[in-house]
Formats: structure tokens, sequence, C-alpha cells
């Protein structure tokens, strides 16, 4: 068996929530690490659906890590003390997040092309001795060199790993992922580093842990939402069979159907509707026939028979 890398599961905004994260490590596995969704602060508060996102009871069969995004020492500091609070002893720090209305506050990938405030706000770490940070980044905003710049600052501090997902903000997830600027930084970087970006397949795995040898491991994010078996497979290197792969899609799906429905109170339509988004990734080369019958249902009950034949 080949030795094989850790896998993270990358966090997606309005997919990877508690119910879908739990679901996934208990019926596919195969994953290290999850990540919340990034926690922020929005009119000087948390939102109640990040809280309860966060809280421990809601985590126990995934192992998490949550993650923050913040433009100053201020804002970090409200996020990191929830974190602890909560009972974390892991945080990871975005610097990746492409969205306009984020970066335009110099959060997330935003923040890159300044690196006084870069500084700032990761220096902030050393208030937290008893939390160990990791952060995830892109390779800047306008311009690959940004991260490339602040590798030498990045590498003196005491982080668990780097993460980067070698594309600049502005092309949020357009484009081709850089492997030369990738290869560049993985050169110059001392700490333990994972790579994240357009991996969908296992031979995608195995073509970047073969040209990056020294790589931490990988984060996976839409590959999994499409293939949720992936790491799973990946890991025990071991393909499921097409009728293994059913099987616990079924059970998956059973288990996010009970999730959703006892946490969402706004009746069939915010379950379905709810329901529906898996399919924004899940399966993409399915039948296009069924797969059009599960996203025109409009009764939870025609959406279950969809689904049901979709995975016979």
């Amino acid at each position: 068996m080949m030795e094989s890398y850790a896998v993270h599961f990358a966090p997606l905004q309005g997919y990877t929530d508690s119910v879908y994260r739990e679901a996934h490590a208990r019926v596919f596995g195969g994953v290290e690490t999850y990540y919340t969704p990034f926690v922020r602060l929005e009119k000087g508060g948390f939102r109640n659906k990040e809280l309860r996102d966060l809280a421990p009871e809601a985590n126990t069969s995934a192992s998490l890590v949550p993650q923050m995004i913040a433009a100053s020492p201020e804002e970090f500091r409200r996020i990191a003390g929830l974190f602890r609070e909560s009972g974390y002893r892991r945080a990871d720090i975005n610097l990746g997040c492409p969205f306009p209305m984020q970066a335009r506050q110099h959060r997330g990938a935003g923040i890159l092309p300044y690196p006084d405030e870069v500084r700032a706000l990761l220096e902030t770490i050393f208030e937290y001795p008893e939390i160990r940070f990791s952060v995830k980044l892109r390779l800047g905003w306008d311009s690959p060199d940004e991260a490339q710049a602040l590798l030498p600052f990045l590498n003196g501090l005491p982080l668990t790993h780097l993460t980067l997902h070698p594309r600049i903000g502005t092309q949020q997830y357009k484009g081709e992922t850089d492997r030369v600027a990738f290869s560049r930084f993985y050169e110059s970087c001392t700490l333990p580093l994972f790579y994240n970006g357009d991996i969908r397949t296992l031979p995608d795995i195995r073509s970047l842990t073969g040209r990056f040898p020294r790589l931490k491991g990988i984060m996976l994010g839409r590959g999994l939402l499409s293939s949720p078996w992936l790491a799973a497979e990946y890991v025990s290197d071991t393909p499921l069979t097409a009728r293994e792969k059913k099987e616990k899609l079924s059970a998956f799906h059973a288990l996010l159907m009970a999730g959703y429905s006892s946490r969402l109170e706004g009746g069939e339509h915010q379950i379905l509707d709810k329901m529906k988004t898996l399919w924004d990734y899940l399966l993409p080369d399915a039948e296009k026939r069924l797969r059009k019958k599960i996203l025109k249902s409009s009764r939870l009950a025609d959406y279950q028979e969809a689904v049901k034949n979709l995975l016979l």
C-alpha cells in the first residue's frame, strides 16, 4: 500500500455545516480534520447560526477545527475568545476567501496586499498560547507574489501548518490553479504545507503528492462534495464498488435528512430547499434525467422518491 498523506475537508459556506460534517464522518470518513465555515464578526456580534455550528455537542463525530476570518487584531481577539470559551484548542485563520464583500474589508484574500496588516493580525496568535493556529491562504489578491513576499514572516510563526490554494483572489474559482507559483512557495516554505484547489479524483491526488512529495497533506472541498467517498478511497487505497457507493450515499442522505428535519423549523419547504443544495455538487455525472427530477421536485415525498430512483 502506498503511503497516504493527511486529508482535510475544506469548509464551504452553505454546505459543510455540522449536520453535513457529522454525517460525512460517520458514513464515509477518511478525513483527518474538518473545518467550520469561517466565523466572523457581524455588526459587533456573532450570528446564531455560527454559534450553533460551533457548539461542541453538535460536533461529536468529526474532528473539528473552527475557522475565523478577521481584518484586525480586535476582531481576531473576539473570535479567538469565542473559540477558547467553546473549548477549542486549535483554530484556522482564513487569508484566502475571495468573496468581494469580505475582501473589500481586508478580510480573507483581501488582506494579502497589505503585509503590515497581515503581520499585525497574525502576531495576535502569541496572545493565545493555549491555541494552536494554522493559516489558509491564496497566492495573493491581485498578484501571486503577495503570499510569496509574506513567506519569510509566515515561516517564523509557530503554526501547525499552512494550506495554500494556488489562485489569486480576483480569479474567484475561475481559470486554472497556478502550479508553478505553488511550486515556488513550496520550495521556500519551512512549515508543514497542504495543497488545496481543484482536486476531484484519485489520479489528481496521486499526481499532486508525486509532484510535491514534501506536502503534509491535501485539502479537498468541492471534490468531496461531489464524490464524498474520495478521501476514504484514497486513505484506504481501495476503490469502492458502484454498489457500495450507492449504499453509503443512501445512509448519508438519510442522516442528512434526519439532521436537517430536526434542526430546521420552517416546515417541509425549508427542508426540501436545504436538501436540494446538496445536488449543487453531488454526483455531477449522474444521469441528467434523474438529477433533473430531484431538482424539480416541489414536495418532499417527490424529492425522496427521485433520490431513491437515482440511488437504485
